[in-house]
């Protein structure tokens, strides 16, 4: 057998097909393009569709390829079996109405055997043939494959039901008598079985038959050829691997995850090697991903690349990792790909910030959702039940991020099951609870059909005064009904001319007051919003009289209006700031003006660092202190786009659009209110800068008098701060904070020195003193001055001293239980595990934990209980 590396396996399959008139086809972006049938490319010919169905020629009919793919359907494979994978490649040569049978069976025998290519035994091939196919059996004959090694099986048709279809071939290598997994007379024992020894390496479709909509088979006029080999199992075969991990694909990963893992191997034991290998297939996943510009997020594809690095990290989690580290198996993904895939390392610092980002938000909350699961399913198992609750389950997605597949997973691998059903149930309960968060606006859906009918004109007249004295009030509604007259309650009301803004585009409506004819008000308007045939529809709360075809006068709360003008000028300005400073990819992902503050979402993956957010708010307020003119001009969208205006959800602007340009600074397509200067606004300041979604971060500023009275409140604050540490001037607070910490720090590390030497007095004791049980010697013992760290401390002073073979130490603080357990290396591969015995004890304190065979803990809430856990230790070694 030839000593190929994957890259080489791979450029020779695509050299191979090139030499036979195929134009090499780069793998495509893993998200489809004008597909929305697929979640991700799913195999090689799902790029090649267009091709096959007509609505593209392409320009070589002659394609081949090495397509990556996404498949998470049996996502609980990974690492189980030998061979699943989330991402995996497809080689395979394409032919769109040119070569059939007689060209593509010898081209694969070639490949696979003659000495220029993979130079494999033809003896140990095995081909499956549809039984009616006779053409093919015999042209694989012809080539030189044993009668005795084509199989007839029936399910060699390829058909997804209406559209191409046709038989298929499926090649199989024989690995040989040292993979044989099951007897000689076993069932499955063939090529085409569930076994280990025979491997399906490439399949190659005929597809000649039009499956019609009546359920024939017509012949195709064009008959094609689409084929697939999976590089991960042809590189096992080139370099005898047992499993695709095993291979150069994967290993470099595993051998990286074990550096993390804290002295734990690959093969050492079944339940760390799927751990490993759940994490080297899951990199891989969300490393391309990304890379092709997919996102975590909570839904679709987001969701799957989310659901995959939590997946990793728990199992990086029960191979002792604590912390992020898959970011940093980015670059080996892209160094084991860096011959056919070199943008992976490319992109590799844009990758690893967004998986380190993701790695270190589940982690805030994954020891404490782990702890509570264990909790659970021990709870579940001491009460003689075998199912998790439903709203056990749905607080662990709620509170802590853990998707309900992982849950049923872990649970799983412990003997217990989830209630779905009731997850499910909590599930459209909260659903439930948002719908009715959503408050009364959800009217307007009610009354949509009303008002659809509602034509009269409307016209907003707020851009230029925010009083009108004689709007004519047009239409009244009351509980969904047009009225003549209403003179108390609620009620929505439409003017012909109104100086209150409706909501949009982030800018929150005008508040204001109605007058009649006399000068008594007769309403508040607390909300406006669009009608659906664009009328201004103003919510009020009625006070007096109010009649349809009265004229009354509108006056907005100039206050509150002002502020909101304040506000929106801010956001252009912060949007171009954002712009020069982060770089032109941020761009405005949605807002919120109210007068009080403002919030702008924008695309950017990680925090905004301080020193580029002060460069970003100096640069709002520089061009605020600049007394720059702000000017609308209305125009059409392409002379809009001209001047250089940033828009921002084009299919909503109409023929014409207001730019809004704060000097040469700052030009947008904006439909809402501004101020005339930006001198108006005063000062700016950032409150806070934060994420929000997927890729979204949003900043929370305000202007004016509230950035002084926040300014003014920190400053009252550092006052305050100046006055405890006693100094005599703010300036001088920052250095005695300081020197406070330091000797705070000094004190604290004395303290843990005192705490540490007496416990190391007291763990002297115990360890003289160990007893003997079923041939294995134990020290067990409570000490009244140590903490977890110290407890982890002293078993590495009794591993290094050899004083016994187990070590079981307990201690009390602050109302809580703390346990440790160790075993030392000989009785861990006796069967003695430390995970298990902290399992058995753990009740007894009223707690749970785990850990590694060697050294495991457990935390509880009853102290009570330590010398309970110390004696049940006894008694489970003596079962031993």
């Amino acid at each position: 057998m030839k000593q190929l590396t994957s890259g080489q396996i791979r450029q020779m399959f695509l050299d191979f097909f090139q030499e036979k008139g195929h134009e090499i086809v780069p793998s495509a972006s893993l998200i489809p393009k004008d597909d929305p049938t697929l979640l991700w490319i799913n195999s090689g010919v799902a790029t090649m569709k267009k091709y096959f169905d007509g609505s593209v020629a392409p320009a070589n009919p002659r394609m081949t390829s090495s397509q990556k793919s996404i498949r998470t359907n049996d996502i609980e494979n990974v690492g189980r079996t030998a061979r699943h994978q989330t991402l995996f490649e497809m080689l395979g040569n394409f032919s769109v109405g040119d070569y059939f049978k007689k060209e593509v069976i010898p081209w694969a025998f070639e490949l696979l055997t003659s000495d220029k290519w993979f130079g494999w035994d033809k003896d140990r091939l095995y081909v499956t043939y549809y039984p009616e196919d006779k053409e093919t059996k015999e042209l694989w004959e012809q080539v030189g494959i044993a009668s005795d090694h084509l199989v007839p099986a029936e399910d060699n048709f390829w058909d997804i039901g209406q559209g191409p279809s046709g038989p298929d071939s499926e090649i199989f290598y024989d690995r040989g008598e040292k993979y044989d997994d099951l007897a000689p007379d076993d069932p499955e024992n063939y090529p085409g079985g569930e076994n280990e020894r025979y491997l399906e390496v490439w399949n190659i479709v005929f597809s000649q038959f039009n499956h019609t909509a009546a359920g024939t088979y017509e012949p195709l006029p064009r008959k094609n050829i689409d084929t697939g080999m999976g590089l991960e199992r042809v590189v096992s075969v080139f370099q005898d691997a047992p499993t695709n991990f095993e291979t150069d694909l994967f290993l470099p990963l595993i051998k990286k995850t074990e550096t993390f893992s804290d002295k734990r191997h690959y093969g050492d034991n079944t339940t760390d090697d799927i751990a490993f290998k759940v994490i080297a297939d899951h990199i891989r996943a969300i490393t391309f991903a990304i890379g092709d510009g997919a996102l975590p997020s909570n839904e679709g594809r987001g969701y799957v690349i989310r659901r995959l690095l939590r997946r990793a990290t728990v199992n990086g989690h029960q191979l002792g990792i604590d912390g992020a580290f898959l970011y940093q198996l980015v670059p080996v993904v892209g160094e084991i790909m860096q011959s056919h895939y070199p943008h992976v390392l490319e992109q590799k610092d844009y990758i690893q910030k967004i998986v380190k980002s993701e790695e270190d938000r589940f982690n805030a909350t994954l020891n404490d959702g782990i702890k509570l699961l264990d909790d659970l399913i021990q709870k579940t198992k001491e009460a003689g039940q075998t199912e998790i609750a439903g709203k056990d389950a749905f607080r662990l997605y709620d509170t802590y991020g853990f998707p309900l597949e992982l849950t049923e997973e872990y649970a799983k691998d412990r003997g217990i099951k989830v209630d779905e059903a009731g997850f499910d149930q909590e599930m459209e309960q909260q659903r439930n609870r948002a719908r009715s968060a959503r408050g009364s606006k959800g009217s307007m859906k009610v009354q949509r059909d009303l008002l659809l009918d509602i034509k009269t004109l409307s016209e907003y007249v707020g851009y230029e005064q925010l009083t009108v004295s004689a709007a004519e009030l047009q239409d009244i509604i009351v509980d969904e009904q047009l009225v003549d007259d209403v003179k108390a309650g609620t009620a929505e009301l439409i003017f012909d001319r109104t100086p209150f803004y409706a909501e949009m585009g982030g800018q929150v409506a005008d508040i204001g007051t109605i007058y009649n004819e006399a000068g008594k008000v007769v309403a508040t308007v607390t909300d406006v919003q669009h009608a659906p045939n664009g009328q201004n529809l103003h919510t009020v709360k009625v006070t007096g009289e109010l009649k349809r075809d009265d004229h009354y006068r509108l006056e907005v709360d100039r206050q509150f209006h002002a502020g909101v003008e304040r506000n929106h000028t801010a956001t252009h300005l912060l949007d171009q700031s954002l712009r020069n400073v982060l770089g032109g990819h941020t761009e405005q992902a949605g807002s919120l003006v109210k007068p009080d503050y403002l919030t702008f979402d924008f695309n950017h993956f990680g925090s905004v660092t301080k020193e580029d957010l002060a460069k970003v708010e100096r640069m709002v307020n520089d061009h605020i202190f600049a007394a720059l003119p702000v000017e609308t001009v209305v125009t059409d969208q392409k002379t809009g786009k001209e001047m250089g205006a940033i828009a921002l959800f084009d299919d909503k602007y109409g023929d014409q659009v207001r730019v809004v340009k704060a000097g040469d600074f700052s030009v947008e397509f904006c439909g809402g209110d501004h101020v005339h200067n930006t001198s108006q606004i005063g000062l700016f300041k950032i409150l806070s800068e934060s994420g929000v979604g997927a890729g979204i971060r949003r900043i929370k500023a305000v202007t004016g008098k509230y950035a002084f009275d926040y300014l003014n409140d920190e400053e009252k604050m550092l006052n305050e701060i100046a006055q405890t540490v006693k100094v005599p001037t703010n300036e001088q607070a920052p250095g005695r904070v300081k020197e406070l910490q330091n000797q705070i720090k000094e004190l604290e590390s004395t303290q843990e020195s005192l705490e540490a030497k007496l416990a190391n007095q007291e763990a002297q004791d115990l360890f003289t003193n160990p007893e003997t049980i079923n041939g294995i010697t134990l020290i067990t013992g409570q000490l009244e001055n140590a903490n977890m760290n110290q407890l982890r401390e002293l078993a590495d002073m009794w591993r290094n001293e050899a004083r016994s073979n187990v070590l079981v130490l307990g201690t009390a603080t602050d109302g809580k239980a703390n346990l440790l357990v160790a075993v030392d290396e000989a009785h861990v591969k006796a069967g003695i595990k430390a995970g298990d015995l902290i399992k058995s004890i753990a009740s007894n304190i009223q707690g749970g934990g785990g850990g590694r065979p060697n050294l495991a803990q457990a935390g509880g809430k009853n102290p009570a209980g330590l010398p309970d856990a110390f004696k049940a230790a006894a008694d489970w070694l003596a079962t031993k």
